[in-house]
């Protein structure tokens, strides 16, 4: 991998790991919201993954790296869980998306800490 792919690489799934861990939060908390709250809760979560995983397909169409495909389709059996209110295996899927953009991180980081840049 070149330096200028490892840079843009890096980016993107340091920023989509970090949506991913606000969005496995947010999937923890509407399991405890009341009764009355969640159905909006759940509405708002479910836009918000949406809107994260409109991150992962750019980033996935940018990059061409496997771990943004597989990040994505994680993320889209967790929005249906999350519409099912299986907010348990939900928060599992978040949990396997955030380690495919991991991978990409990581491939990233071995490149630009060989030319000094981390």
């Amino acid at each position: 991998m070149d330096l200028k792919a490892a840079i843009k690489n890096y980016q993107f799934a340091d920023r989509a790991k970090s949506e991913l861990i606000v969005c496995s939060q947010l999937v923890t908390a509407l399991g405890s919201f009341p009764e009355n709250e969640r159905a909006g809760g759940r509405r708002m979560l479910i836009m918000s993954m949406e809107a994260v995983r409109a991150e992962l397909q750019m980033a996935l169409r940018s990059t061409e790296q496997s771990g943004f495909r597989r990040s994505t389709d994680l993320l889209s059996e967790a929005i249906s869980l999350v519409e099912s209110e299986q907010y348990g295996p939900a928060s599992l899927r978040i949990s396997e998306a955030i380690t495919g953009s991991t991978t990409v991180a990581q491939a990233s980081w071995q490149v630009l800490n060989e030319h000094g840049l981390l």
